[in-house]
């Protein structure tokens, strides 16, 4: 689940955090890296659960209605098509979740004010009506339900931020990249695999994992080279007041730009580039990708980065 671009966040994050307080401790910073991803990988299995739970919410309460002391007609003869989905029932059971679920301190259930308050919203959503006026439905449609809920009401509660901050103070950072792999994973899921449906692994390769030391490594063992570099191509801007973060930024890109010839310029402009727009200054973006295209442009000169970008493609 945890790709590049989430690693590439964490790092400049921990660096950040590590260079402010003074620490150059490379063993801490691993660590601390290591366990903040897994933290995104609990998110991820969190935000999976949530869909069981919102079902479990759905039918205790049809439960109460049928115990009232004078229930109507519709709380005797309840529409249960949305506890009865086959998606929802079947993720209820998945094997992994199930064991991921018995090591947690945390659940859905210390919430439950939040997912009564998310339930009536989805009851209120056009997605949901119209998908419990349908006479019947099939597993597709059962899925789809579940995919359109959670992309365009979930995901959009403005109370789930504070909610998993409480949580987890690891969570909020990670949640735009980890919606996108709970999408992911409902578009996966096939009704004959019932409870061993595979989720997706904490990292999709170990060389994800590795790629993610490395490049930390290097970034701190390296950090006062970078500084040089990037101190030598800010001509037109006063030092002093280029943004801290830029210059965390700017050390993780020239780490990979230099340690990764195999990752194409590009994309690693266009990753720290990003990474800047949402972190840093309005003008950070501008700025850290000129200064990064500068140096490229002076270690290719000096074929610091030719030989290795020839050894890479040799390689292909």
């Amino acid at each position: 689940m945890i790709n590049r671009t989430l690693i590439r966040l964490k790092i400049v994050q921990i660096l950040y955090s590590h260079f402010i307080r003074g620490n150059s401790n490379a063993e801490a910073a691993e660590k601390e890296l290591l366990f903040s991803l897994s933290k995104a990988y609990d998110l991820y299995n969190s935000m999976l659960l949530l869909v069981a739970e919102l079902t479990r919410y759905a039918e205790n309460r049809i439960e109460m209605r049928r115990c009232r002391l004078q229930p109507t007609e519709e709380d005797l003869n309840p529409n249960m098509r949305f506890v009865e989905n086959a998606f929802a029932r079947q993720l209820a059971s998945n094997a992994q979740l199930a064991e991921y679920a018995k090591h947690q301190k945390h659940s859905w259930n210390d919430v439950e004010e939040y997912v009564r308050h998310l339930f009536e919203t989805i009851e209120q959503s056009d997605i949901y009506k119209e998908y419990m006026e349908k006479p019947s439905s099939t597993y597709e449609e059962d899925r789809e339900l579940w995919r359109r809920l959670y992309k365009n009401v979930i995901s959009a509660d403005e109370e789930l931020d504070n909610v998993l901050e409480n949580m987890s103070l690891y969570w909020n950072d990670d949640r735009g990249i980890v919606d996108t792999f709970v999408l992911k994973t409902i578009k996966r899921f096939e009704q004959e695999n019932g409870a061993q449906q595979e989720l997706l692994p904490e990292f999709r390769s170990e060389e994800d994992r590795a790629f993610a030391l490395k490049l930390l490594r290097k970034a701190i063992a390296h950090v006062d080279e970078y500084q040089q570099m990037i101190d030598s191509h800010c001509h037109n801007w006063d030092k002093e007041r280029v943004a801290f973060m830029d210059r965390v930024i700017m050390t993780v890109a020239l780490a990979e730009i230099i340690n990764f010839p195999n990752i194409p310029l590009s994309v690693s402009y266009d990753e720290y580039v990003e990474i800047a727009k949402a972190y840093s200054t309005p003008k950070s973006a501008a700025f850290v990708n000129g200064v990064l295209d500068a140096v490229a442009r002076d270690l290719k000169r000096e074929n610091k980065l030719m030989k290795e970008e020839q050894k890479a493609v040799s390689s292909q």
